[in-house]
């Protein structure tokens, strides 16, 4: 009987295995396959629009936060990122997949300033409300270097073999006492070189990026809405659209 029991959770374990693999096999597929063909700039921020106005890929993510604007995009760039144990995995992960030397200087704590010790730089900021970050680097090497620039340099950046990353974290109120946080990511390579190799790299390891995106997003709805008093104007004014979540 226990012999039967440990039989079936081996294949219970083998099947929820091989349904991982293949659904991780099917995203590399799919995300391999739309490189390149992201679509047009949303239109909705001029400010990450003027710095990257053409991409390869994007990624977009926003959650509903009764919370007033201010407060939400106050907790994101606060957030601590390696605080999340799916957040460390993935690093951890990605050091074993690349070889990479483990990171074992002090780094600040908060989302913002822990990027900006990396090397990320402030391309377009709206105090209270968004910030958007940029940098030029090389995402396949094993021990990846971020470089900043101007805004007007890193918009005009053409260097062979390099791609040119911005994220925004954005709070868009809706009334006085709730908002829409937003993340957006963006990526351009800057010739043939640079797209072979970053094609590559984002279809096998943008799950990771994306997940982490995710992850991020409960944790400051909570966060924020703790920081807000309680009241009731915020479903209020929720109640008219869907919620966002994503």
């Amino acid at each position: 009987m226990a012999s039967a029991r440990i039989t079936m959770a081996l294949k219970l374990a083998a099947g929820a295995v091989g349904l991982t693999v293949a659904a991780y096999g099917g995203y590399v597929a799919t995300a391999w396959l739309r490189y390149g063909n992201a679509g047009p700039a949303s239109g909705e921020d001029a400010d990450l629009d003027r710095v990257m106005p053409l991409y390869d890929v994007v990624e977009r993510h926003q959650i509903d936060v009764a919370a007033p604007a201010d407060v939400t995009f106050a907790v994101a760039c606060g957030q601590d990122l390696m605080a999340l144990p799916v957040v460390r995995s993935i690093f951890k992960a990605r050091e074993l997949i690349l070889g990479s030397e483990p990171d074992t200087g002090v780094r600040p704590r908060g989302l913002l300033a822990l990027t900006k010790s990396i090397g990320w730089g402030v391309l377009a900021e709206a105090p209270g409300r968004e910030v958007v970050m940029g940098a030029v680097t090389q995402p396949w090497k094993a021990d990846v270097v971020f470089r900043s620039l101007p805004p007007d340099q890193f918009a005009a950046f053409n260097e062979p073999g390099y791609v040119k990353i911005v994220w925004t974290l954005r709070a868009d109120p809706i009334g006085a006492h709730a908002s829409i946080f937003r993340t957006e990511t963006r990526a351009v390579a800057t010739d043939a070189f640079a797209r072979a190799k970053f094609r590559r790299y984002w279809a096998f390891l943008s799950p990771g990026i994306i997940l982490i995106r995710r992850a991020l997003l409960r944790p400051l709805k909570t966060e924020a809405e703790r920081r807000s008093p309680p009241n009731r104007v915020a479903e209020t004014e929720f109640a008219w659209r869907p919620s966002a979540t994503s």
